[in-house]
């Protein structure tokens, strides 16, 4: 890329663009390729390490493809303190994986996360969109029946 060409996104704009091309690529391809962070590097003039900083930080990207279902389990504090350990282990349970995997037939993935916004609803998970609270064992097995 031409240098005339990293200057048109004005001072700090390839850093601005970086997380709403992640996003997209996100949305479009359920993950963020290695490929595409290193032809955004390229585009925006940035080092390839920020732009996988970038990619890393934030839960909600992922530089690997996850599952049809992504389950989001909540460990900050309040869902801690309000028994998240249970909700790690029945889904753990139910679907027979670890956090961080996929079934076998990339139905489900499961991802712990810092915080999903639903501390009023706590122990909660976020499954694709849906935020789903005040969780019990139960419930967590038919929620997740619900997505197959």
């Amino acid at each position: 890329m031409e240098k005339n060409q990293q200057r048109t996104f004005g001072e700090g704009g390839g850093r601005q663009e970086v997380l709403v091309r992640l996003e997209e690529a996100q949305r479009n391809s359920g993950y963020v390729s290695k490929r595409f962070m290193v032809e955004t590097a390229q585009v925006l003039g940035l080092p390839l390490s920020e732009v996988y900083g970038v990619t890393t930080f934030y839960s909600f990207l992922s530089p690997r493809p996850l599952g049809k279902n992504v389950i989001r389990i909540c460990k900050s504090i309040p869902c801690y303190l309000k028994n998240a350990e249970m909700i790690i282990g029945s889904v753990q349970k139910v679907l027979g994986i670890l956090p961080y995997g996929t079934t076998p037939d990339g139905r489900f993935s499961f991802e712990l996360t810092n915080c999903i916004g639903a501390c009023d609803q706590a122990p909660a998970m976020l499954v694709n969109d849906d935020v789903h609270g005040h969780l019990t064992p139960n419930k967590i097995a038919e929620i997740l029946r619900s997505y197959k």
